[in-house]
């Protein structure tokens, strides 16, 4: 059982803060969350939204309806009319008449508080009536919540809490099935939070970037985590000196990442580039959105797949990967760093505005600083050579500041890093730096197959498409429907022997195929076909700047 609450107003009223709230409290009192966002690109106005979901199992996937709407204002309220469910209910911010139930949350604040700012826990108040769940629950929270700022705004939190309580159940019943509460479940994070964990206990020491939707939550969580992990962190003017700031620091022997989006990572090509020359083992996070240029800075996407592959000018190894999970978000950044220094070759890793700004309660992710091999050698030979050519393609890395004379240039260059002209020269170390990819490819993440392996139908997905994909997934099965999922954590190199083992189980002459994209022209599709994995397959598109829900992936696929 689930329940969809559903928070919308403007920018600037307070629909994050009060979705925020319902978040932690809902898994305070064991339920399971998972909460999404959508909002305009406006610093006030438009028409925002913060959906809560809670359950008694598990989430992997937002609602198109919703249970229970919160309308802060009058667009709210006209909007999403046609967005609540059958037996659900709309509260609104001011008057109204049925079937809309108004509560006046804001100047119910004022004559509580003396302040309009708390309207947001004078909803929460009502939506825990509406639910018919102890609003003491929702009191015993904001003590805790606020114990730091004092107890005086203790008490205005509570009070505006219980009167929000009382006038719902003044003006509508519990009307609202809602799933019950046990023991508390892990710990809510959000995927922007997971990026930024994952990368300081990697051992982060230097980020730097040029905030920019929706990368720049990732950022400044790190800038939170700065003092603890011992992270320089730099805003750096653009982001051009971003990834050149990297550059110079991973050249200097520090771990260090970039976070930016689709037309930062534009500018970042040269740096990235300047990285597969010189064998630096940069990061790079680069948080997809709709495209071309600007153009939808708050939507969500999966637009830039064959761009992170593709970026740059000439040939050079990188590894690119596209977590799906909040878990993977930290796994994968993790492994991000671990493959950028074992391999001296830039690394990319894959967010969105869905992934970015989900929050979901899963076991407690491992804040322990862990810090990745940098794969430095130590006590480099009197003879040393920065790109001496290897089997593996790899070269003893030794940094600057040490007994060895380190050496590097932007241009084609010896063994040694002197410049060089050299036609033979050239051949012979493009040739070892290429040859990373057969090490980086060996060792590339397989794809997770969830449902059986002989399915008759699969669904194919990259980064965070897998959340609604599973769900999708369960609600077949339940049909009584043979379908799998087949999600690929990992986008380049692929692992293509065991892509191929998973697309091609028993009966796959037979089998139907579907790959599930938050782009227009189905990137992963035609890669997976250029590296010979999937012949025709049906082609299940998103591309209006929202995620999928997996009711919509249900849909869609019986239509």
């Amino acid at each position: 059982m689930d329940v969809n609450v559903r928070v919308a107003g403007e920018a600037g009223q307070g629909v994050q803060t009060t979705g925020e709230l319902l978040v932690n409290a809902f898994a305070g009192m064991g339920l399971h969350v998972f909460s999404t966002q959508v909002y305009m690109s406006r610093v006030r106005g438009g028409l925002n939204s913060f959906d809560v979901r809670a359950a008694d199992r598990e989430l992997f996937s937002a609602r198109r309806s919703a249970d229970l709407v919160v309308a802060l204002n009058g667009e709210a309220r006209d909007a999403l009319k046609a967005d609540v469910a059958p037996g659900g209910v709309l509260l609104f911010d001011g008057k109204a008449d049925p079937p809309v139930v108004g509560i006046n949350f804001t100047e119910t604040a004022r004559q509580v508080s003396q302040s309009g700012l708390m309207a947001n826990t004078v909803a929460a108040g009502a939506v825990f009536s509406v639910l018919g769940y102890d609003v003491e629950t929702l009191c015993d929270y904001l003590a805790v919540e606020f114990k730091k700022k004092g107890p005086e705004v203790v008490e205005k939190n509570v009070n505006c809490a219980r009167r929000g309580a009382e006038l719902a159940r003044e003006v509508a019943a519990p009307s609202v099935k809602a799933p019950v509460g046990g023991r508390p479940v892990g710990k809510v994070y959000s995927g922007s939070e997971a990026f930024a964990l994952g990368a300081a206990t990697a051992g982060l020491k230097f980020v730097a970037a040029y905030p920019m939707t929706p990368s720049t939550p990732t950022f400044t969580y790190l800038a939170a985590l700065a003092d603890e992990y011992g992270i320089v962190v730099e805003q750096a003017e653009d982001e051009i000196s971003a990834v050149n700031m990297i550059c110079g620091a991973t050249y200097a022997g520090v771990p260090a990442l970039a976070t930016t989006s689709g037309g930062g990572f534009a500018l970042m090509v040269e740096g990235l580039s300047l990285a597969g020359m010189l064998e630096l083992p940069i990061v790079i996070m680069l948080a997809q959105r709709p495209a071309p240029a600007t153009g939808l800075p708050t939507r969500t996407g999966q637009e830039d797949l064959k761009f992170a592959i593709n970026a740059g000018h000439g040939d050079f190894a990188r590894a690119v990967y596209a977590p799906g999970t909040i878990e993977e978000a930290y796994a994968l950044m993790r492994r991000s760093f671990e493959t950028a220094h074992k391999y001296q070759t830039p690394a990319i890793i894959m967010s969105d505005q869905f992934l970015a700004d989900v929050r979901k309660n899963v076991m407690p992710l491992d804040a322990a600083s862990r810090p990745i091999d940098r794969c430095i050698l130590e006590n480099p030979p009197a003879d040393y050579m920065r790109y001496a050519v290897t089997e593996s393609g790899v070269s003893p890395r030794a940094i600057p500041g040490g007994p060895a004379f380190v050496i590097v240039d932007s241009d084609e260059h010896m063994e040694d890093g002197h410049i060089t002209e050299d036609l033979e020269a050239r051949v012979r170390l493009q040739d070892k730096r290429l040859r990373k990819l057969a090490g980086m490819a060996a060792e590339a993440m397989p794809p997770a197959v969830y449902g059986p392996p002989d399915a008759a139908h699969l669904l194919v997905c990259w980064g965070s498409t897998y959340m609604p994909c599973r769900e999708a997934v369960d609600i077949l099965a339940a049909r009584g429907d043979s379908v799998a999922m087949v999600h690929f954590p990992q986008v380049f190199p692929l692992n293509v022997k065991a892509a191929y083992a998973a697309l091609s189980g028993p009966g796959a002459a037979r089998r139907r195929v579907t790959c599930i994209e938050g782009n227009a022209t189905a990137q992963f599709a035609m890669l997976l076909r250029q590296y010979g994995v999937v012949g025709d397959c049906e082609h299940l598109l998103k591309y209006n700047g929202l995620a999928f829900t997996g009711e919509e992936i249900v849909g869609r696929i019986l239509r």
